[in-house]
């Protein structure tokens, strides 16, 4: 396959990615804080279907263009930028699944809550929590790397 090509859909796909984390970190953390549950229960289920439809997905497309791109460009794979872009990548991806998890939990206790016309449990709250810790360096972890992409220092 062509380079611009396989660059083409790494991009695309990193923009998916960055883009449905950004967005649904943004819908799921301000609709949680409004504390409607019915709006939670909603967000929440939508977020988990963002996550398995274009975050999965997404995960497998980017090491395996980076890996074409690095090979067709005849990088090296000992360059300090493409093995800290791996780093990071798997960093992002530890904080990521715990959060899979928790978003989960968090869907279904607010299911519950919506349908049985009750406040969210205290643990969706301490979920809440370790998800925005847990979110904010994986963000960072990625836009280090969407530099390290561009920058490709020595």
């Amino acid at each position: 396959m062509d380079y611009t090509i396989v660059k083409w859909l790494h991009i695309l796909s990193s923009t998916f990615l960055f883009g449905t984390g950004i967005g649904s970190a943004f819908y799921m953390l301000f609709t949680s804080l409004s504390r409607d549950v019915r709006a939670i229960a909603v967000v929440s289920r939508h977020v988990v279907l963002a996550d398995w439809i274009f975050t999965t997905t997404t995960i497998i497309v980017q090491p395996v263009t980076g890996l074409y791109m690095i090979y067709l460009a005849g990088y090296p794979l000992r360059s300090a930028w493409i093995a800290w872009s791996f780093a990071l990548y798997f960093f992002a991806g530890a904080c990521w699944l715990p959060v899979v998890w928790m978003q989960l939990r968090m869907r279904d206790m607010a299911q519950v809550a919506a349908r049985d016309g009750t406040e969210l449990p205290p643990l969706y709250w301490r979920y809440l929590r370790f998800w925005v810790l847990l979110g904010i360096p994986a963000f960072f972890a990625l836009v280090i790397i969407f530099w390290l992409m561009v920058a490709k220092p020595v």
